[in-house]
């Protein structure tokens, strides 16, 4: 008897389209949540949006949006205003801060750990306008709602008493992505810092807040304790990265005058189907957001001389996390030290144009602009001959290609090989008889144009990176 599998959360977006953000951008931004949210498990069974000049404060949504929410989740829509409060200064600090600026109060209510209700906004109604919601498919209540924002700790905890489902932000699901996939030890390290980054403010009161655990420490309360295990278990995974990282620069300075590319682009670009086509490697190719964190290098195929290693990077996203960002830097220095960047782009997506700008953004951040670059439309097979045209028009330096023609990948092949031999000189190199095992280090890092012997040793004329050969020449004569 065939086993039933489980049925999936069911969720339902929530957007909020702020003032400079197109109809376009807007709904480009929720089908990605979509995606997102499909990457993690969960059926996307609606989405709810409203168009407003800022979030609301303690709820994102304004009064009657969020009593719209709460009814497609059984939710009661409201605050219940029985959280309790500390009688204490900080409290009442922070109160008589957010009566003078409500947004100052959004964040500061949040590390209080407390469930405060969040002030109404009165005139939200009246001012914003409510976006159509898309129909909720037939079936039970959605238990989950996604919100296309990052919330604070408040926003959240209130999001859930009116709605009662759980509520995710887009740093928690991406976050929870990066999770689920990271595979080597260094990406489950780094996931893990920003995981734990991420959780910590989020941490929550029981519900006698302020009693204290009895037993333990000096009349900590158990979210102090659990907050101090995390920053104890941050210091383990920093110290335990940093060796690992030092290990990667290591082998980063072996391959210093090796030929490299490195592959960066947006998530679901097609980086990986590329990294096959050129490497013959078994990299995993799925649909899906996210699907490699790992940074592969492999040589390119069939192997050239001086051998060309091919690096994927992690992909980027719209409101990537900056926790993330930081935790995946060594990962990003192998496009720094990358001697061509090809930017992928996915041709085929109506928003590529914002992708590619996100891409940059991010490289930006970490100094990889300086770096040589090439830009690549993957995927034109699924363009029609006008769209090819105009992209061609609009970018006659960029190579339009799709991962699955050879024909194409062959053509960014010999691109390949056409940047890096732009770059080479020629020069000679004399290998005593009594250091010919050195030969081969010769023939893995330059081309050898031809090879001539006297009664000094061997006289090679090769063909490559000045670094290189002046690297070499200084070992053949120690």
């Amino acid at each position: 008897m065939a086993k039933t599998l489980p049925d999936r959360p069911r969720a339902i977006l929530v957007g909020v389209q702020l003032p400079g953000v197109t109809d376009e951008a807007h709904a480009a931004d929720l089908a990605e949540l979509k995606r997102l949210v499909h990457t993690l498990g969960f059926d996307t069974v609606g989405t709810l949006s409203q168009r407003r000049q800022r979030l609301a404060n303690g709820t994102v949504l304004g009064s009657g949006k969020l009593k719209e929410l709460a009814a497609l989740t059984g939710g009661s829509g409201v605050i219940p205003s029985g959280a309790q409060g500390r009688a204490s200064k900080a409290r009442e600090k922070w109160e008589a801060e957010a009566d003078a600026d409500p947004e100052a109060g959004t964040e500061a209510a949040g590390d209080t750990g407390v469930e405060a209700e969040a002030p109404p906004d009165e005139d939200d109604d009246a001012t914003d306008l409510d976006l159509e919601a898309t129909a909720i498919e037939p079936g039970p209540k959605p238990t989950v709602v996604v919100v296309d924002h990052e919330l604070s700790p408040s926003q959240l905890r209130n999001l859930e008493r009116a709605t009662g489902a759980q509520v995710l932000d887009r740093a928690g699901v991406i976050v929870d992505i990066f999770h689920r996939h990271a595979k080597s030890h260094e990406a489950r390290m780094q996931v893990e810092i920003a995981r734990l980054n991420y959780l910590a403010p989020r941490l929550r009161e029981s519900s006698g807040g302020s009693e204290r655990q009895q037993g333990r420490g000096s009349g900590d309360s158990a979210v102090e304790l659990d907050r101090r295990k995390i920053r104890d278990r941050l210091a383990e995974l920093r110290e335990g990265l940093a060796a690992i990282q030092k290990d990667q620069d290591q082998r980063r300075y072996a391959r210093r005058d090796q030929l490299r590319v490195a592959l960066v682009g947006y998530t679901n670009a097609g980086k990986s189907s590329l990294m096959r086509a050129l490497t013959g490697s078994a990299v995993l190719v799925a649909d899906q957001l996210f699907a490699t964190l790992d940074t592969t290098v492999r040589a390119m195929q069939p192997e050239t001389r001086p051998r060309i290693l091919v690096s994927d990077t992690v992909g980027f996203i719209q409101k990537l996390p900056h926790d993330l960002v930081a935790s995946f830097r060594s990962t990003l220095d192998e496009a720094l030290e990358a001697s061509l960047l090809l930017y992928v782009v996915d041709a085929s997506d109506p928003t590529w144009a914002a992708q590619l700008e996100v891409t940059r953004t991010v490289l930006r951040e970490i100094g990889a602009e300086v770096v040589p670059s090439k830009l690549l439309f993957n995927k034109v097979d699924r363009l029609d001959a006008a769209a090819q045209e105009a992209l061609k028009a609009a970018h006659p330096d960029a190579l339009q290609l799709s991962a699955h023609r050879p024909d194409d990948v062959a053509a960014l092949r010999r691109e390949i090989i056409a940047f890096f031999e732009a770059s080479m000189v020629e020069a000679d190199l004399v290998i005593p008889y009594a250091r010919q095992a050195r030969i081969g280090e010769v023939y893995e890092h330059t081309t050898v144009v031809s090879q001539a012997y006297d009664e000094t040793g061997s006289r090679l004329r090769v063909r490559g990176l000045p670094g290189a050969i002046a690297r070499l020449t200084r070992s053949l004569q120690e």
